[in-house]
């Protein structure tokens, strides 16, 4: 019998990954969801078939069988879906075998989680627990002897089986929809806190930690939280025929927070007499009585402490909290309830007592961190030439193995690296040029294959701390999909910065357009604007009152045809704004309308918003459409960081 062909896919995915309370949540999803992949991949070469796409690292699949002998795995790297070519396989191949494996691995995890902290729970939460586990993912197979047939996933996707169960009760805080544990099937506060409290009153002392006072989870959100916890211990046989283990992954992921405070922290490190250390760090650990971020590597602050002979005073202080290095969130009696609450109080001191014993050169910290999500553009297009799919999967296993190295050199985050996704944690200063960076390296992978046009689009999100994280993640997949992929014609770069309050600025640009000299031309000139006032090209009135004349001018144009006054005039009124910004004061000769022009050119370049011709098929023509002044409070964001 001729060849056959294997395709799977395994979500939910943003019901999984996206639904998320902290950091660790959202990292919990993508590495779990990588992991029941691979257990669906090893279970098609325990049939004696062949992957084609996509190449997933070897280490990772040994480390499946305990036969690991690199660095375990730390974040997610495989797709949730393949292709299988299943050479000289025929009638004997059992699509159901691999099915029946995922789900038996993710059941094995999930009774151990059961085991370790809800055993002593009623019959009523196990019932609860059963339904969730055993109902849960949606898997869809299609073997077919075409080699050609590409696009039989999302054909067999539209014949719909899955239907999750119906869900009474309160509902769980991290994924909506799903019936919390107590089975409390009206709000009482009584009875959620009697069960709450007792199961975090069980053995181990971390879950004190992970769950607090009244967070009330669902079975998926519960192994999502504590799954880390017991994945080492994992030995579970599966309908296959093979053995599936787990490995130690580190259960401390930084806090949006901690990300946020990052730079920050690396300068006090650097800069604070030790006294005042010392004094600060003793304040803040009688406050949260634990390290937490002890297992947390972000190279800023790592490469810091290096500097001073790794000292312990440096690590104690780098493994705190990342809420005691905020103000606001020491104010906060919702984080710090009760009698800890007198506590901040004196952190609170201790950390003004700090920033005040540094120089003026320490900038304040930030509240504001980075969601980076990165896609490759066109790839579906090349897929469906089966030509092309062994140079595209070795091209994405080159781009993906170097993801991890550009991120940490970033001091981010990586939360998962799989094909030509990147989700990743960052702060608010290296998230546009790792961005950047990771383009960089995607062109390079595909450099050789001069035929495979693919490119990488990205979205980055800066989000104050106090945002919900679920609903950043949400956005990022719209801001990816809908305005750099969609509205700007892919191969470009979009952001949003949300405050408190609400979405404070949208801007986007194709990568070609947002690099000059083959630097990010936003962030040379968030470099400029840093400078003092006397170095600095440019003022904040320029900026304000271009802002304040110019923004209803032209925005929301279709074309350049439309805008109220051509590009020509709009250049020489803002550059006529410029000079009437100081810049001539004590300058000899003043500077000419000519040369404020040609001086102010680099920003008003991105102030003019570009966006791709999808319609001419070599990619490269663009409409230019109306002045953006979004690009200038985006430029005093980065410079200012958002503080001011």
């Amino acid at each position: 019998m001729s060849d056959q062909y294997f395709h799977f896919t395994l979500g939910p995915v943003q019901g999984f990954v996206a639904q998320a309370r902290r950091t660790r949540d959202f990292w919990a999803g993508s590495f779990l969801l990588s992991w029941l992949a691979a257990v669906a991949i090893k279970s098609v070469e325990k049939q004696k078939g062949e992957v084609i796409f996509p190449t997933v690292d070897q280490n990772y699949l040994d480390w499946l069988e305990n036969r690991g002998k690199d660095q375990p795995p730390k974040q997610g790297c495989v797709p949730n879906r393949f292709k299988g070519g299943l050479a000289r396989v025929s009638g004997d191949f059992n699509p159901e075998q691999v099915e029946a494996a995922v789900s038996a691995a993710w059941e094995a995890l999930a009774e151990m989680v059961w085991e370790s902290d809800l055993s002593h729970c009623s019959h009523e939460t196990r019932a609860i627990w059963e339904r969730q586990v055993n109902h849960f993912w949606e898997i869809s197979w299609v073997l077919t002897d075409q080699e050609e047939d590409s696009n039989l996933l999302e054909r067999r996707k539209n014949w719909r089986s899955y239907y999750p169960p119906e869900e009474s009760g309160v509902k769980c805080m991290m994924m909506e929809g799903w019936q919390e544990l107590s089975g409390t099937l009206s709000p009482n506060a009584k009875a959620l806190g009697n069960f709450w409290r007792t199961v975090r009153q069980q053995r181990s002392q971390s879950i004190k930690t992970d769950l607090r006072d009244h967070e009330y989870l669902c079975a998926i959100a519960f192994i999502k939280r504590r799954f880390a916890h017991v994945f080492k211990q994992l030995k579970a046989e599966l309908p296959s025929g093979w053995t599936v283990y787990g490995w130690e992954v580190n259960p401390s992921v930084p806090s949006v927070a901690y990300i946020a405070a990052a730079p920050w922290l690396a300068r006090v490190l650097e800069l604070a007499p030790e006294n005042k250390l010392k004094e600060f760090h003793d304040q803040a650990q009688l406050l949260t009585k634990s390290y937490g971020e002890y297992k947390t590597n972000l190279t800023c602050i790592n490469d810091v402490i290096a500097q001073k002979n790794e000292k312990l005073l440096f690590w104690r202080l780098k493994s705190l909290d990342g809420n005691v290095f905020f103000e606001s969130s020491l104010d906060n009696r919702n984080i710090y309830p009760g009698e800890q609450f007198k506590q901040a109080k004196k952190v609170k001191k201790a950390l003004t007592s700090l920033r005040t014993s540094v120089s003026e050169a320490l900038e304040p910290v930030s509240p504001f961190y980075a969601v980076l999500m990165m896609d490759g553009d066109s790839l579906g297009v090349h897929m469906s030439d089966i030509k092309k799919h062994t140079r595209i999967s070795q091209a994405l296993e080159r781009f993906t193995t170097a993801v991890a190295g550009i991120v940490d050199s970033y001091s981010g985050f990586l939360v998962y690296a799989g094909g030509d996704d990147v989700l990743a944690l960052l702060p608010l200063e290296t998230a546009l040029p790792c961005a950047f960076a990771l383009r960089q390296q995607y062109l390079e992978a595909f450099s050789d294959s001069s035929d495979i046009n693919s490119t990488l689009s990205g979205a980055i999100e800066y989000a104050h701390i106090k945002m919900p994280l679920g609903k950043v993640l949400g956005d990022a997949h719209r801001l990816l999909d809908q305005v750099a992929k969609e509205e700007f014609g892919r191969d470009s770069i979009a952001v949003r910065v949300w405050k408190p309050g609400g979405q404070h600025l949208q801007w986007a640009r194709p990568w070609e357009k947002a690099i000059a000299d083959n630097k990010l031309v936003i962030n040379e000139l968030a470099r400029d604007f840093q400078q003092t006032e006397q170095e600095t090209p440019f003022s904040n009135s320029f900026f304000f009152n271009v802002e304040g004349h110019f923004s209803m001018l032209n925005g929301g144009v279709e074309t350049a045809s439309e805008m109220a006054f051509d590009k020509k005039t709009i250049v020489q009124l803002i550059a006529a704004e410029y000079l009437n910004s100081g810049v001539n004061v004590n300058r000899q000769p003043p500077l000419s309308l000519e040369a404020a022009i040609e001086k102010i050119q680099p920003l008003l370049d991105q102030c003019f918003e570009v966006k791709r011709d999808l319609h001419r098929s070599d990619g490269q023509h663009f409409i230019e459409l109306g002045l953006n002044t979004h690009a200038l409070q985006f430029i005093r964001f980065l410079a200012l960081k958002g503080v001011r």
